[in-house]
């Protein structure tokens, strides 16, 4: 029997959508409003679900404070209040669009679990837009 545990995470990170290979143009015309050269910002909202079977011992798939700690550690002090473009070395040449963020908080996430243990992710950049990664 499997159960998936879900905890909640929040940061606040400001990014830009744009290809350094383009041209301005072709930034503005692919990306609009979120290519701004000013930056703009987000208060992301990220749900991290951990599927596995039950300990017998603890009667936990996870612990829900190591959880909470590794939330805490790969996800909200690396990105709170932070220029994800200028400031989170995994952006430095990534395009932080939120597929691309999804991607490498599951990339942060999953070697710090038992590898008997699914991992799905799902990001919230707006309360209507939303993505999700399972590692597939």
């Amino acid at each position: 029997m499997k159960v998936t545990v879900n905890r909640k995470g929040h940061f606040n990170a400001a990014h830009r959508l744009y290809r350094k290979d383009w041209s301005d143009e072709k930034n503005h015309a692919v990306f609009g409003k979120c290519n701004n050269p000013n930056f703009h910002g987000h208060n992301y909202e990220i749900i991290v679900s951990v599927t596995g079977k039950i300990d017998k011992e603890t009667g936990f798939v996870i612990d829900m404070k190591v959880l909470k700690d590794l939330i805490k550690e790969e996800v909200e002090d690396a990105f709170d209040h932070k220029n994800l473009n200028l400031e989170v070395e995994e952006f430095k040449d990534l395009n932080p669009t939120a597929e691309n963020i999804v991607v490498v908080i599951y990339k942060k996430i999953k070697p710090r679990l038992k590898s008997d243990l699914e991992l799905e992710i799902t990001l919230y950049e707006t309360p209507r837009n939303f993505v999700s990664y399972s590692g597939d």
